[in-house]
């Protein structure tokens, strides 16, 4: 039985623990869950081969990938090394022309190698690079879900966004946005499933969408 299992592997997103993911529940005879973490990048180290290094946490073949954000990113670059059975992007972008404006200033200016990622530690600031909003009343949740303040993972993570450089979507991808979703408000068109009401962290939040809907979209 255990090896007619589907292997769903998920990368959280920028400075997110896997604890994103602990209300994602699939069938158990199904379906087996396992989470992916952050590693600690080297300061130069490219998107490409950080991909290929995460690739290595994938035990299995023919797996689900799912990636949230930047880890939405990641997965469509870990993507290009793997045999997957589905690819499925949440709350990210298609290809850097979805980027905001913001961000595109950003690669221009090369102002982010000077943005103060070392004050990223303050839980606040923390969650507005990485979930689009400040604490007000859910501290306890943004101390729970954003562990990773490392400041060389912040500027390499920063950069990595800003200088993404995927021209079209992957055609293979399952995209997934929330039409109130800040961080990246233009990654709703085009081959893309929308959820209504869902914000940059709608993997939290809407968790049951997930639940309900994840299954049909792997076995689409």
């Amino acid at each position: 039985m255990n090896s007619q299992l589907i292997h769903v592997y998920l990368m959280p997103g920028m400075a997110a623990n896997p604890t994103i993911f602990e209300h994602i529940k699939l069938p158990e005879e199904n379906y087996k869950i396992h989470w992916l973490e952050w590693q600690i990048p080297d300061y130069n180290e490219t998107l490409s081969t950080y991909a290929q290094r995460m690739c290595k946490f994938i035990e299995h073949d023919n797996v689900v990938l799912l990636g949230v954000s930047f880890g939405g990113i990641l997965v469509q670059e870990m993507s290009k090394f793997l045999t997957l059975k589905k690819l499925i992007v949440v709350s990210s972008v298609k290809s850097y022309h979805e980027l905001p404006k913001r961000l595109k200033f950003l690669k221009i200016t090369k102002a982010y190698k000077i943005l103060p990622t070392s004050l990223l530690g303050n839980i606040d600031l923390l969650a507005k690079y990485a979930f689009g909003e400040t604490i007000k009343k859910r501290v306890d949740l943004y101390k729970k879900y954003l562990s990773i303040s490392d400041k060389t993972y912040l500027d390499w993570a920063i950069k990595q966004v800003v200088c993404w450089d995927q021209e079209k979507p992957n055609t293979d991808a399952t995209y997934i946005h929330g039409d109130k979703d800040v961080i990246f408000p233009h990654s709703c068109g085009g081959n893309c499933h929308v959820v209504a009401g869902g914000t940059h962290i709608m993997i939290i939040t809407k968790f049951k969408w997930f639940n309900e809907n994840l299954p049909k979209l792997i076995m689409a």
